[in-house]
């Protein structure tokens, strides 16, 4: 799982110092357009999956809440065939992936389960939703930031390497359209095990 030091400092353990507000999942209803515009107007197909990333806590109150999701994640694969699935990364960072052929099903769902943590008191722990796109069998990502109040593109390029020129193209295009983080110094990357791999892989 490709967290490293630099992502958790920003997302994780001394996020707080760098929060710019608090968590609010309404941002996440930027990316139901952003699906579009990728599309349209730069020839990038959604990749059927989005996740979110979480850290957990030693408290039954923070379990229930994980719980609640997981029902509200079930009666969504029962009425949009939205499929998910939870593991805990190498780090010990948690994450619901979810898969859909509906862009906008995948928003929701990530909506839902980031709104129900912060219903429950528990918005400061989500650090990150993740969502995927591709072209010519290339990944690229739009990150939102919680703790930020952000988006920013990642787009890998090989072992560990970014291809920046790209980054910056989305960033143009969806100025406006997104909420992107200004300074580039919080654009950190979510590397994978493999370089073909997702961000959440």
């Amino acid at each position: 799982m490709g967290l490293f030091d630099t992502l958790r400092s920003v997302l994780g353990t001394s996020a707080e110092t760098d929060a710019t507000r608090d968590a609010d999942p309404e941002d996440l209803f930027g990316m139901s357009t952003a699906y579009v515009t990728m599309e349209a107007d730069l020839g990038y197909d959604h990749c059927g999956e989005a996740a979110l990333c979480f850290s957990g806590v030693d408290s039954t109150a923070f379990e229930d809440t994980v719980d609640e999701v997981e029902a509200i994640l079930e009666a969504g694969e029962l009425e949009t065939g939205t499929g998910y699935h939870e593991y805990e990364d190498d780090h010990g960072y948690r994450w619901f992936v979810l898969e859909d052929t509906d862009p906008e099903d995948l928003v929701t769902s990530v909506h839902f389960a980031a709104d129900t943590f912060v219903e429950q008191g528990f918005g400061s722990r989500l650090l990150a939703a993740v969502f995927g796109f591709e072209k010519d069998d290339r990944g690229a990502y739009w990150v939102y930031s919680f703790r930020r109040g952000a988006y920013y593109p990642f787009v890998p390029d090989g072992d560990h390497e970014r291809d920046n020129r790209t980054e910056f193209k989305l960033r143009s295009v969806l100025d406006g359209e997104l909420e992107i983080e200004d300074d580039e110094a919080y654009w950190y990357p979510l590397w994978p095990d493999a370089a073909s791999g997702h961000p959440w892989e």
